[in-house]
């Protein structure tokens, strides 16, 4: 799975180019546009499940400390 950083930094991209072809197309249902936003939605998508893997594994770790 990507890096984190790397998803958030395409996402942004994603945004920038979705804002610039709605407001082009002018048109929020052109499908260009549209294909960015599945695009965006997709990424937001793993995203969560990044996030969701993360607390799974913070959760585990105060549930099964190291011995010390």
């Amino acid at each position: 799975m990507k890096d984190k950083t790397k998803l958030l930094d395409e996402l942004h991209a994603l945004r920038l180019k979705l804002l610039e072809t709605a407001e082009a197309r002018g048109s929020l249902t052109d499908p260009e546009v549209l294909a960015i936003s599945e695009a965006a939605d997709q990424l937001i998508v793993s995203l969560q499940q990044l996030q969701k893997e993360e607390l799974n594994r913070i959760r585990s770790a105060d549930q099964y400390p190291s011995p010390s």
